[in-house]
């Protein structure tokens, strides 16, 4: 049996923010200004302060060691979009990204959630996250050139996750 058979995941609470933070910033995948965004959205939906109806979740092994947030798409009909999803670094490759998508995937579905849609940068160092995301049966729908900034495409990916 592997550890990942161990891990558990959990709804996130809000003393989740400071461990959060640091898995985030240790991807070195989110600038300064991100994390302080992203700390504001921990702290915001998860003191009820927020008009959308988000979903965190987190992967905890003895501490978090990996996230994930959605939130519903607004004036769409069950639409959700993937705003986030990390593992730590030193947790990579073991299956637990893959692992906290699908449990994503089949909370939303739960919810009758009709379309998951994830964006992500076009750059190089994003390849790998791209890859993620083919592998786990999302297709690209969109890329938006120079969004995040010259040279720094948005790149969309979708999944119907119900059909009806």
């Amino acid at each position: 049996m592997t550890k990942l058979e161990f891990t558990m995941i959990r709804s996130t609470t809000p003393d989740d923010t400071t461990a959060l933070i640091a898995l985030a910033d240790a991807t070195g995948l989110f600038p300064p200004s991100a994390l302080e965004l992203l700390r504001q959205m921990l702290t915001d939906s998860l003191g009820g302060n927020s008009d959308t109806e988000p979903f965190w979740i987190t992967d905890d092994d003895n501490g978090p060691v990996g996230v994930a947030y959605c939130e519903p798409e607004r004036m769409t009909d069950r639409t959700w979009n993937l705003q986030l999803i990390a593992i730590h670094p030193d947790r990579q490759g073991q299956g637990r990204g893959t692992k906290l998508l699908r449990y994503v995937e089949q909370a939303l579905t739960a919810r009758r959630g009709r379309v998951l849609l994830v964006e992500t940068s076009g750059l190089p160092e994003f390849d790998r996250t791209r890859a993620f995301y083919a592998k786990c049966g999302y297709e690209e729908e969109a890329r938006i050139r120079d969004f995040y900034a010259t040279g720094d495409d948005k790149v969309v990916f979708r999944k119907v996750l119900n059909a009806d």
